[in-house]
């Protein structure tokens, strides 16, 4: 039996913990604070309030396993030996560089990386043990737990009732991943409550004895939440009870803002940056190299300037404070440099930086920020004031009504504020936040008083538990944001996007909505998918349930795409893959997190439920699958794509070849396959994304039928690589990789055919991008032995392993992305081995004069031209291989930057005006994409715009070096070497 209402901050800088007795009244109600026994120094234990949300990762001999001892046994959920956590995590990781795991929680939101992969510290050294951002935000929560269990191991703290808070700004797919950290951590039944909302429920709980006098004149709240890593603006809405202001007033959170990855961290990197400036300039001044820190050096600046911005902004701040970053190695002393920061020009950067004083219609700005690093998305505008202004206009009907203000053009400015997050610690940015909105609303608002930013949210968690027990005042409001289905994948600016609403802006925690006038038909026995979008804007009306409404291309930035969901429908009475009509039900458990499920329902012209209870099927989020945010496609998952008005045409002769019934077909039949199905559906070229799924279904259907001549085998690979390329991005394409997948062990049918094997291989690199790293890693076995075995070896290959060119393999190696970076620069070693060798060969043929030696003029331009498409496909495959931003990788598994400036090195060597591809490859290997661990030396991104402006290259090849840009059509098509199909576009 639980003992204790216990909540839990997870915060990006700190974890904290609070708890009250259960059964209390609201007049005998206490909350305490945790106190979390913590390493402070090797060997050294001691309670603290604030655990720091940081791991450090100590090298092998580092710290003795008696100096990281704790009251309780470690069994780190990461699986590491040695992992040091909280205070003295901090301390380490500001003498050591690039061991420390920090702002984890950004990175749970972040759907560019795999979250579950081992992935952070960001950028470290080979060598340096990793943990996912799930891990590593489990690991305090068991750390939490330990202690807890230490000191009360007759109440369990996983035995406890339970609350997680969370950014009011998180996405689907970050709540289930914060789900998935606590039950890591072996707290598997809890509530999640939003942040802002839990930092007024602590100031309620604080004034709950006077609680209708002190809200007497407010009528709306600005809950301003800026922690470490994320900004979060709710908006609260007071009412006094039918008038009377004895009466408890009634709370209702009437709108919640957009995900920002912005906040303290932002204003360290701000901080840090300049310091780097100033240091290389002091370097420079003196002699010394100037060049760019990397990104473990760079983190451990940022946290020195962390402990400097604090001081200075503080309200008894001192003139000045100094920032110093020790030497690495054996320039440990001599290469120690310092800084001097003053308090004007900190709170010149950091106040009239990320909080100037705009005017109130002053919304975000749409361009890239110049503050990106360590692979996080930030925000695209550092302004904290213009991203309030623009949640400020997203909410402006709501505001009005809550406020009584007449529907005017002004923005309605809330008459209280509360501010929270260890950010307004610094009394500079409170005043300055004050003062802005004080201008916007033309007087002075009331600003509540938060005693302790700190722990405030964690305080206000164990206060909603109190409130759900009617210990404490409670908040309204249901569901924060309406959630969409999208029906029109492809974005166009004349063609608006349109979508279901499956769950309206308000609806109550723990109410289904069932969308009884939508029926959808699904098969049995295979996946089903469905794009889902959520927003928080209150523009007009909330939509209703089943509503249509287009997400205008304007508009986007009102709009989030989650992350896909998806279940397979299995009936527990049939074995038959039939298709049933079925209908959505959706809800937002009391947990927190929004449930869809397929309800079956009688037949499609009786769209009500069946008697009693009708089967249903929960669709889940797919966390894994990093390629889902990276592609947009044309699909409507609730019915079947108008069919292409020849594909019946185009399946029988597909059948002719291919089909159960061995029928009399020659087999120039066989080889004119694709030329008699362009003439019944036009060129292939146009084939839409609909079309070629539907042909690659029917090709599937009949796999046996590729069996029956190297001819029949042939066709049957191209059409299906083609068909399917490139492998992702559209409905079933996961189970369709899949189908196709459990062909690979067997091999080609025909593989002593070299055209077959050419074809094998065509078919995998153009569907690459939907396997998986354990499938990618298996073809990578089949790659090795292609480019690495020697004749004997080659003699004893099983007929299952096909063979495969040199050609094939380059195609091949490239299209890998999901494999280890550390593989990727093996491939690209052979890559670098075969390109010299065709550079020698054209070396030694244009010294080839007169004599024996000489060959005859036919004879040495073929030689060179040979050698010179050697070198333009070498080029290409260094390109993709070693590329900065992955197609559909993650963005932790590209090749490490020191080896690709290496190869760069290489290409520099050429002479670009003869090696057109060299400038090519560069542009892409160099390609910017602010992020330090991944983009190359500044000084050589330099000499690569140098030497692009001066062999007169594309300007677009100098733009993807000089900033981060999306790659148009024609490079994207060189790149990826196929065009992708009509309808689908890749985001890298």
């Amino acid at each position: 039996m639980a003992h204790y209402l216990v909540s839990i901050d997870l915060g990006t800088t700190n974890t904290v913990l609070a708890y009250s007795e259960l059964g209390a009244t609201p007049e005998t109600a206490q909350i305490r604070l945790f106190d979390i026994e913590q390493l402070v120094a090797p060997g050294e234990v001691a309670p603290a309030t604030l655990l720091p949300s940081l791991r450090y990762h100590p090298a092998e001999g580092e710290l003795a396993d008696g100096q990281l001892q704790l009251p309780w046994r470690q069994d780190d959920v990461a699986g590491l030996a040695q992992v040091v956590t909280g205070r003295l995590a901090r301390v380490l990781g500001a003498q050591v560089p690039g061991r420390l795991v920090a702002s984890a929680k950004s990175w749970l939101s972040h759907p560019g990386v795999d979250r579950m992969a081992p992935i952070l510290p960001w950028g470290a050294e080979e060598g340096v043990p990793r943990v996912s951002p799930v891990a590593a935000s489990a690991s305090y929560l068991a750390h939490l737990r330990a202690a807890w269990n230490t000191r009360f191991p007759q109440q369990p703290l996983e035995q406890q009732q339970l609350v997680l808070t969370i950014p009011a700004s998180f996405d689907e797919g970050a709540r289930a991943l914060t789900l998935e950290a606590a039950r890591m951590a072996g707290l598997p039944a809890l509530r999640l409550l939003e942040e802002p909302q839990a930092a007024f429920y602590d100031w309620l709980f604080r004034h709950r004895a006077t609680l209708a006098e002190e809200l007497a004149d407010t009528r709306l709240v600005l809950v301003c939440d800026v922690g470490g890593g994320t900004t979060d603006f709710s908006l609260i809405k007071v009412e006094l009870a039918d008038g009377v202001q004895e009466l408890r007033p009634q709370l209702s959170r009437i709108g919640v803002g957009n995900h920002l990855i912005l906040g303290g961290d932002n204003m360290d990197l701000a901080l840090a940056h300049l310091a780097e400036s100033r240091m290389a300039a002091g370097a420079a001044g003196e002699g010394g190299g100037a060049s760019r820190l990397s990104a473990g050096r760079l983190a451990q600046l940022t946290e020195r300037c962390r402990a400097a911005k604090e001081q200075l902004l503080a309200a008894d701040a001192p003139e000045r404070a100094t920032v110093t970053l020790l030497g690495a190695g054996s320039r440990l002393i001599g290469g120690t440099r310092s800084v001097e920061f003053t308090r004007e020009e900190v709170e010149r950067l950091v106040v009239d930086g990320f909080f100037p004083m705009g005017a109130a219609d002053e919304g975000a700005r749409r361009g890239r920020a110049a503050i990106v690093e360590f692979g996080l998305p930030y925000a695209s505008d550092p302004a904290i004031t213009r991203h309030l202004a623009s949640f400020l206009q997203q909410h402006a009907g709501a505001a009005r009504a809550a406020l009584g203000l007449a529907d005017d053009a002004a923005v309605p400015i809330p008459d209280t504020l509360l501010l929270n997050g260890g950010v307004f610690r610094a009394d500079a940015l409170a005043r300055r936040l004050q003062a802005t909105l004080a201008q916007w609303r033309g007087q002075p608002l009331r600003v509540l008083h938060n005693d302790n930013p700190d722990v405030a949210v964690a305080r206000g968690g164990v206060a909603y538990a109190l409130a759900r027990r009617g210990a404490a005042p409670a908040i309204t409001g249901g569901s924060p944001r309406s959630y969409f289905l999208v029906l029109d994948e492809e974005q166009r600016a004349d063609k608006p996007c349109r979508a279901i609403c499956i769950l309206p802006r308000g609806a109550a925690e723990g109410s289904e909505v069932l969308l009884s006038g939508r029926t959808f038909a699904l098969r049995l026995g295979r996946p089903v998918r469905f794009h889902l979008a959520s927003s928080t804007a209150q523009s007009g009306a909330a939509p209703l349930a089943g509503e249509m409404v287009d997400i205008n291309q304007s508009a986007q930035g009102d709009y989030v795409r989650l992350p896909a969901m998806a279940t397979v429908l299995r009936d527990s009475g049939s074995a038959a893959r039939k298709e049933i009509p079925v209908q959505l039900a959706t809800s937002l458990s009391e947990v927190g997190t929004l449930e869809v499920h397929c309800v079956a329902i009688t037949d499609a012209d009786s769209p009500q439920p069946q008697a009693g209870q009708p089967q249903r099927w929960l669709l889940e989020f797919q966390l894994r699958e990093a390629s889902a945010p990276n592609a947009e496609a044309s699909e409507t998952p609730d019915a079947q794509p108008a069919s292409h008005p020849g594909l019946s045409a185009a399946i029988e002769k597909i059948d002719r070849i291919f089909g159960a019934r061995a029928q009399q077909v020659e087999l120039k039949e066989v080889r004119r396959l694709r030329t008699q199905l362009e003439q019944v559906l036009g060129g292939r070229e146009k084939w839409a994304t609909p079309l070629l799924r539907q042909l690659f279904d029917a090709l599937l259907a009949r796999a046996k039928g590729r069996r029956r001549s190297a001819d029949h085998e042939r066709v049957w690979l191209n059409l299906c690589g083609y068909c399917l390329r490139p492998g992702f991005g559209y409905t079933l394409d996961e189970w369709r990789i899949e189908q196709l997948w459990a062909l690979f062990e067997t091999g080609a049918q025909h593989h002593k055919d070299s055209q077959v094997c050419a074809e094998w291989w065509t078919m995998w690199r153009r569907v690459s991008g939907g396997l998986d790293a354990t499938a990618q890693l298996r073809i990578l076995d089949d790659f090795a032995f292609n480019v690495q075995a020697d004749a004997q070896e080659r003699g004893r290959r099983p007929h299952t392993l096909v063979d495969g060119s040199d050609d094939d393999m380059l195609r091949l190696g490239a299209s890998l992305e999901r494999i280890p970076g550390n593989y990727k620069a093996e491939i690209g070693a052979w890559m670098l081995m075969q390109l010299d060798q065709a550079t020698t060969a054209l070396q030694r043929t244009a010294a080839a004069k007169g004599g024996a030696a000489a060959r005859s003029s036919s004879a040495k331009a073929d030689t060179t031209a040979k050698a010179e498409a050697t070198q333009a496909r070498y080029l290409w495959g260094l390109s993709r291989v070693g590329a900065r931003q992955p197609f559909h990788g993650s963005a932790h598994d590209v090749v490490a930057t020191a080896t690709v400036e290496q190869w760069l090195a290489t290409i520099l060597a050429l002479d670009w005006k003869k090696v057109e591809p060299a400038g090519y490859a560069a542009a892409h290997l160099a390609r910017m994409t602010g992020d330090r661990s991944r983009d190359v030396d500044e000084a050589l991104r330099a000499e690569i715009l140098r030497r692009l402006s001066a062999v007169g290259a594309p300007a677009n090849w100098s733009a993807m070096v000089r900033e981060v840009v999306q790659l148009d059509q024609a490079d994207e098509k060189r790149l990826l070497g196929d065009a992708l199909p009509p309808g689908l576009k890749l985001i890298a």
